[in-house]
């Protein structure tokens, strides 16, 4: 075409036609972007919920896990799928998870061992317990009991300390793995009676509970929830409990700080974390879901029973507690040396 004014002022409106089109699909697209998360929240979930367990069946975990997500699917409309994947003392699980889309679909129920045990004890984990998971809510806090079977020849937490100091080393103790509550919970208290108990580390608590119920090993620490049938039917003498008062539950059974070991105290808590990255609407959408689930009545009086304490938090509380766990047990890990290659 000739060069003409005519025709040069027409190429620059048909230009700036262009550019105001193109600047109005990007403005379309990025705020279809940014209402996308959003319009997901809104819908979440149209598909099963998975919660990864890191334990077998029958332990603490799994024994809440159940409990919540059976309810928690029936509020959110869809199947709340209990998701076990023991191994690794809980790190298969957690790596499983940290590496799972971020999309409300897979969620990690966690404890104090994933969360922070074992950051502390071990060097190089495949997962970071602040920076890979975004934190939902505390769910519960359990004490530990110190149970043998009930052919081992003692009655009480003092006379258990007495037959380690004459046998030191002797005495092998059941943990559900290395880095697991329970397996601190007996480094506390054998740097507190002064004695040492030889770790046998199982693949979870079920199986754990199962050899000491066998008689094949004499003891172990381990959540009240998982033995409470086996007390009350006498298939497992409890000593102690782990916590600075006498549980409600079981108003018989004497704290280990009672009865020999002044101050001791062990808890563990369990708690729900995603992806990090997860939509923060989604978060907010589980968060406030599981504390109504909290506000069932029947739920917090079976969760009591077993010997839990339902103490639901808020996402900060959360973080500020890994946080510090994190810090109270690689101090401990550093006093008692205590690491895992």
């Amino acid at each position: 075409m000739p060069f003409s004014e005519e025709g040069m002022v027409q190429r620059v409106r048909h230009s700036k036609r262009f550019a105001l089109g193109c600047a109005a699909l990007l403005a379309v697209g990025v705020l279809v972007s940014a209402m996308a998360p959003a319009h997901a929240a809104d819908k979440y979930p149209v598909r099963p919920v998975r919660f990864v367990i890191p334990y077998p069946p029958g332990g603490g975990n799994d024994i809440v896990g159940r409990a919540i997500g059976e309810r928690l699917g029936a509020r959110l409309g869809q199947q709340v799928i209990v998701d076990n994947r023991s191994g690794g003392s809980g790190i298969i699980a957690a790596e499983i998870v940290a590496k799972s889309p971020n999309d409300g679909y897979t969620l990690l129920l966690g404890n104090s061992s994933t969360m922070a045990i074992l950051p502390s004890l071990k060097p190089r984990l495949p997962y970071d317990p602040v920076k890979d998971y975004d934190p939902i809510m505390q769910l519960v806090t359990s004490p530990f009991l110190l149970v043998v079977h009930p052919g081992f020849p003692v009655a009480t937490v003092k006379e258990f300390i007495a037959l380690a100091k004459a046998k030191p080393g002797q005495l092998n103790l059941a943990s559900s793995g290395q880095g697991s509550t329970g397996h601190l919970a007996a480094e506390l208290f054998n740097a507190a009676a002064g004695i040492k108990l030889t770790q046998v580390p199982y693949k979870g608590t079920g199986p754990a509970v199962a050899d000491v119920l066998g008689g094949h090993i004499p003891a172990m620490f381990t959540s009240s929830a998982s033995v409470q049938l086996h007390v009350a039917t006498g298939k497992l003498r409890a000593l102690g409990i782990s916590t600075s008062k006498r549980n409600p539950a079981w108003p018989q059974i004497p704290t280990i700080a009672e009865a020999a070991l002044p101050g001791y105290h062990m808890v563990s808590w369990n708690a729900l974390v995603a992806p990090r990255g997860t939509p923060p609407a989604i978060i907010a959408k589980l968060h406030s879901e599981i504390t109504l689930v909290f506000r069932d009545s029947d739920l917090r009086q079976r969760l009591s029973g077993l010997g839990f304490d339902p103490e639901p938090s808020t996402q900060q509380e959360l973080a500020a507690l890994i946080r510090s766990e994190i810090a109270r047990f690689s101090k401990l890990a550093k006093t008692a040396n205590l690491t895992m290659e």
